[in-house]
């Protein structure tokens, strides 16, 4: 299986809904709330996150090599499936 790894804000409605969608596919995954890092861990994240081809939306999930931003139910689906 591949692995999911789910960068989100605490607060934030959308990357509730992202890890919820996971919860309810009982798909494994790790979350890191972005917001409770500290600000060196915050700045190393989002070079990750950018190095990536991303721009730092919240939420950011990486699905294997692949990376969705924002709640996309859909591509989740079509990450999931792909070997």
């Amino acid at each position: 299986m591949k692995k999911i790894t789910i960068y989100a804000l605490s607060t934030c409605l959308w990357c509730k809904k992202t890890k919820k969608f996971f919860e309810e596919k009982k798909v494994p995954f790790t979350a890191i709330d972005y917001d409770k890092l500290n600000d060196d861990e915050q700045e190393k994240l989002m070079a990750e996150i950018k190095k990536d081809g991303c721009n730092g939306t919240f939420p950011f999930t990486r699905i294997g090599d692949a990376c969705v931003q924002g709640y996309a139910p859909d591509e989740f689906e079509e990450e999931l499936k792909k070997k």
